[in-house]
């Protein structure tokens, strides 16, 4: 007995077109060599260069400096030992941190505004 189904399946093999043996693999790989493309050039670099601008940040912290800690605390730099950081956040007020935990730069606190009397002054 004769198939057509089998007949056809014993036929040659497929020629050309995409998928076929013969392919380019270049052509195979070309989106995915695009999105790594775009992942490095909007996301990669960006946050390299983010990192290497906190790391220099860090080498350059010095006494008089006001930073903001990982924790939220502002303060002001009194003394640099190494790694280790001596910052005043209020007066008479300082505590101990490593440079690591040095998120970026804080502002200088506000004097706080003196109340102003509510009366006039006797005579």
């Amino acid at each position: 007995m004769f198939f057509p189904s089998l007949a056809h399946a014993m036929g040659a093999a497929p020629t050309g077109g995409s998928g076929g043996a013969g392919g380019n693999p270049i052509t195979a790989f070309l989106p995915l060599i695009i999105m790594f493309a775009i992942f490095y050039f909007l996301l990669i670099r960006p946050q390299q260069k983010k990192a290497k601008q906190h790391r220099e940040y860090l080498a350059n912290l010095k006494r008089g400096d006001y930073i903001l800690t990982g924790g939220g605390i502002y303060g002001r730099i009194m003394e640099v030992h190494g790694d280790k950081l001596t910052v005043e956040i209020a007066k008479d007020l300082t505590i101990e941190i490593n440079r690591s935990f040095v998120s970026g730069p804080g502002e200088p606190q506000a004097a706080p505004a003196k109340a102003e009397a509510k009366g006039k002054a006797k005579d």
